[in-house]
């Protein structure tokens, strides 16, 4: 076993605690990094399947992610639009199939205007709620002991456009049944994303993508830091007083100043800390949970769709696949899309045999793009769930009634320990944006404590 020292340990590699480990090296602490799994990147990673690249994790970048772009410009990486030229579609409660242009859903006019009066009424929580604090608004209690689904039947009786707004926040964000978390977390993801206007705009919330994979961010943010990065090493214990902690990992254990928890919520309890935490901490991380959604990637020899006018962005709340867009990759003559099997239509399919799923899925797929769907010369499903150091996707959100009771304590350090994850996050919650902005606040309370001393 090699035991080193260091003033901070990390543990995750993932962009928000190479993030941090940056930030705490360039103020000259040492630091150690230690990731699970044989890469880094943690919920970002980029692969060659077949032969075709593919995103398997995150991957989109959107106007609003300041911290991610200058991590990109820093990184002298590049990014590409994402492909939407021509004609969109949407397939409707009556099964029928429509192409449309612009942002709007080719809905009846009730519908429409149900859907715009939601939105504007949703704008407004977002805007008064908050992305940093929605924990301590004067409606918090209110809104966290009410289901997003039961909000949506309060304040509206149009059947599609319930579903069409619902999809936008439980299916395409937080990957959990409507039934499954409160209105106060769907006013979060919507403030969390600068209102829900911008999270129900494809082209803004998926606007970019990185030339070569959105993981290059964490490949070159190690690389920088070079032989403070270790891979293969679980952590199973921390060990920690009031102002030092030891983290014993499989092949290494490290002796710090603090630690950093960089990982998802939902692992946090696959280390033993010693002393335990505190009650509290113990019951909030009972109570925030991953979702779950199969990211599909379909490869085809050409775009055909852009041949028929389309340009590879459809919803239905009533597919398999409820959303997919065109993810062809920059400069590539191949054509790819990439479809989203979200909560209960995930668990569905994941107890079908892989062939079976295949052709559900894949069928789905022709229902908006038509039979030439059928037939990808490389099909792969992402599937995050089976992932021994995630267990889920997208990020973790809290059930009924945690984000109002334990929120404010969610980045709460304990003693030398702090918490580091875009699951944390305020603005850019769940992405890789956010990801970025909690690695440097954490940084930078850990440097503003050890200079106090």
């Amino acid at each position: 076993m090699t035991e080193i020292t260091r003033d901070v340990v990390i543990i995750g590699a993932g962009a928000s605690g190479l993030t941090a480990a940056t930030d705490l090296k360039a103020r000259g602490l040492s630091v150690a990094v230690l990731e699970a799994r044989d890469r880094v990147g943690g919920r970002l990673w980029t692969d060659t399947i077949e032969g075709a690249m593919l995103e398997i994790g995150g991957q989109w970048v959107s106007p609003d992610q300041t911290a991610l772009i200058e991590t990109l410009e820093n990184l002298k990486l590049d990014t590409f639009s994402r492909y939407r030229e021509g004609e969109s579609i949407y397939i409707g409660r009556d099964g029928k199939h429509t192409r449309y242009s612009g942002d709007r859903f080719p809905v009846d006019a009730e519908t429409a205007a149900e859907m715009d009066r939601l939105i504007v009424i949703l704008d407004e929580l977002a805007e008064s709620v908050g992305a940093t604090e929605p924990w301590a608004h004067p409606r918090a209690q209110e809104l966290d002991s009410i289901t997003w689904q039961a909000w949506l039947e309060e304040n509206t009786d149009n059947i599609e456009a319930r579903d069409n707004i619902g999809l936008f926040v439980a299916e395409a964000m937080l990957t959990k049944p409507r039934h499954a978390f409160s209105a106060l977390q769907a006013i979060l993801m919507a403030a969390s994303a600068g209102s829900f206007s911008n999270l129900v705009d494809e082209d803004f919330i998926l606007d970019k993508r990185v030339i070569g994979g959105l993981q290059q961010v964490p490949l070159r943010l190690a690389e920088n830091l070079g032989d403070d990065v270790f891979l293969n090493q679980p952590v199973r214990r921390l060990e920690y007083t009031d102002d030092s902690v030891t983290a014993i990992a499989d092949g290494i254990t490290v002796k710090a100043q603090y630690a950093i928890m960089a990982v998802p919520p939902n692992l946090y309890s696959r280390v033993d800390y010693q002393p335990p935490l505190p009650r509290l901490k113990h019951q909030m991380h009972q109570h925030m949970s991953l979702g779950l959604v199969i990211k599909v990637h379909a490869v085809y020899e050409t775009p055909f769709w852009r041949e028929d006018g389309l340009s590879g962005t459809v919803f239905s709340p009533y597919q398999l696949v409820h959303e997919a867009y065109d993810n062809t990759n920059h400069e590539d003559p191949r054509g790819t899309l990439v479809g989203f099997v979200s909560d209960q239509h995930a668990d569905k399919v994941f107890m079908q045999d892989a062939e079976a799923r295949k052709a559900a899925i894949l069928d789905s797929l022709a229902a908006y793009y038509g039979e030439k769907a059928q037939n990808p010369v490389v099909y792969y499903e992402s599937d995050w769930g089976s992932e021994e150091w995630t267990r889920g996707a997208y990020a973790t959100s809290f059930d009924m009634g945690g984000l109002a009771r334990y929120g404010a304590m969610q980045s709460t350090p304990v003693g030398p320990i702090y918490w580091s994850s875009s699951d944390l996050a305020a603005e850019g919650f769940q992405h890789v944006d956010g990801a970025i902005r909690v690695g440097h606040d954490t940084a930078q309370a850990i440097i503003a404590r050890h200079e106090s001393k």
